[in-house]
């Protein structure tokens, strides 16, 4: 595993000059890796969208719409029947009927269930292993380095303006980061590294 030390950037302009900075300072152009990190959610990970498959914030609220969903529609089902046959309705309509009972429900239970937290709680608390920091999206520097150069890489990173300093250990192939992912947190590298 190779070290990497990273810092992100608000432009590309930016990341570029702290790139040159590296380079007139003895870093190798093949030790520097400039990318774009999507904001959270927009990684694309699953194939409808996403980072994960679920939001934790929604808690257990997708029971209770399928409860309320399959308790609602069935009575949505049963009174679309009683009001078909006294006012003689279609069968399209006696469905619409127990589809819209359907869509209530789930509404009405996910909203039950999300309702039983306490006001103003978060459902979770930021930090639990099911739900980490989130990576701030922009520019990400990533360099290269060795444990002897690494004080020096962060000192120049946070004076081109790069937040966020963080070290990692990966693997860094062809002048790239290969194995960089950005759902997990950035472990940041103190301010007081020499």
């Amino acid at each position: 595993m190779a070290l990497i030390v990273a810092a992100r950037f608000t432009t590309f302009d930016q990341a570029q000059a702290a790139a040159r900075a590296l380079f007139a300072n003895g870093f190798a152009e093949d030790d520097v890796h400039i990318f774009y990190v999507n904001m959270a959610g927009a990684h694309g990970a699953y194939p409808i969208g996403g980072d994960r498959p679920a939001d934790p914030d929604a808690g257990p609220a997708q029971y209770g719409a399928l409860l309320g969903g399959a308790g609602l529609g069935l009575i949505g089902a049963v009174v679309g029947g009683l009001i078909a046959s006294a006012l003689t309705l279609t069968p399209l309509a006696v469905l619409a009927v127990a589809g819209v009972g359907a869509y209530i429900g789930s509404l009405m239970g996910a909203l039950f269930v999300i309702g039983k937290r306490k006001p103003g709680s978060a459902p979770r608390a930021s930090g639990q292993p099911d739900h980490p920091e989130a990576r701030h999206a922009g520019v990400l520097l990533a360099l290269h380095t060795d444990l002897t150069r690494e004080g020096d890489a962060c000192r120049l990173l946070r004076a081109a303006g790069g937040v966020d300093v963080e070290r990692a250990n990966g693997r860094w192939q062809d002048g790239h980061w290969v194995d960089f992912n950005p759902l997990q947190p950035p472990q940041r590298e103190p301010e007081t590294i020499l």
